[in-house]
């Protein structure tokens, strides 16, 4: 679904990929780990074309796609959620999640899919009418997520879900996570700094340090690499 081709993005003459590539096939839930500032954000931003790649290669669906605009890269299916969440916080929750659908216009299916997400999280469906700057941290969390849910993504890529969250709450994400991609048939590039959660929902995973990928295996087998266990899990 997703194939990165020895890219390297800049910021200014900072170089903070340094020919990184990656797979991801359709189905899957990709977990990328490593410490802050390893180039998991950038990579991201790569794909979503917010700050492009300025060598190498990104294809989605077999289409060259490292030279696009974020919104082309957006109708063609692949969503972005920030870390930060950045939903707009003087909107209500239903203008949120009605930006989220602004490149469609099948109402019905539109009214479903809103449907679906109040099901996913009902809290947002008795909040639909407040602000969402008013709503708590874990609350802006999964508008964030049901705003990028209704693009109907087939590539959903998520950055750091879990930051600043309660462990009650991380969890209840990470459900929704596994749930999404079980239910919908969405594709799931997952970054996050909890690397033991994000490896335990994920198929595979990739390991980056200073803006190049060191390391690719099953999530499983990661999860039990000594190295990948002294460095990210604490253990």
């Amino acid at each position: 679904m997703l194939k990165i081709s020895n890219i390297e993005t800049f910021y200014g003459n900072i170089r903070a990929l340094k020919g990184v590539s990656m797979e991801i096939s359709e189905g899957e839930i990709i977990t990328l780990i490593g410490a802050n500032g390893a180039g998991k954000t950038t990579t991201l931003m790569s794909v979503s074309g917010i700050t492009p790649p300025r060598f190498g290669e990104i294809h989605f669906m077999g289409e060259a796609i490292h030279r696009m605009s974020p919104d082309r890269i957006v109708s063609l299916g692949i969503c972005h959620v920030p870390e930060g969440r950045r939903i707009f916080p003087y909107l209500t929750v239903m203008e949120n999640l009605d930006m989220g659908a602004f490149l469609r216009n099948d109402k019905e299916s539109i009214k479903k899919d809103m449907e679906y997400i109040f099901s996913l999280f009902p809290i947002l469906a008795d909040r639909r009418n407040q602000a969402g700057g008013t709503l708590s941290g874990g609350e802006q969390q999964m508008l964030a997520i049901s705003r990028a849910l209704m693009s109907r993504p087939r590539l959903l890529m998520m950055d750091e879900p879990s930051l600043g969250l309660a462990p009650i709450v991380v969890r209840r994400i990470f459900d929704i996570i596994r749930k999404i991609n079980i239910e919908n048939k969405t594709t799931i590039f997952l970054v996050e700094q909890n690397a033991n959660l994000a490896l335990k929902v994920a198929h595979r995973g990739y390991v980056m340090e200073n803006g190049r990928i060191t390391l690719t295996d099953s999530a499983k087998n990661l999860l039990s690499n000594e190295a990948v266990k002294k460095a990210y899990l604490g253990l």
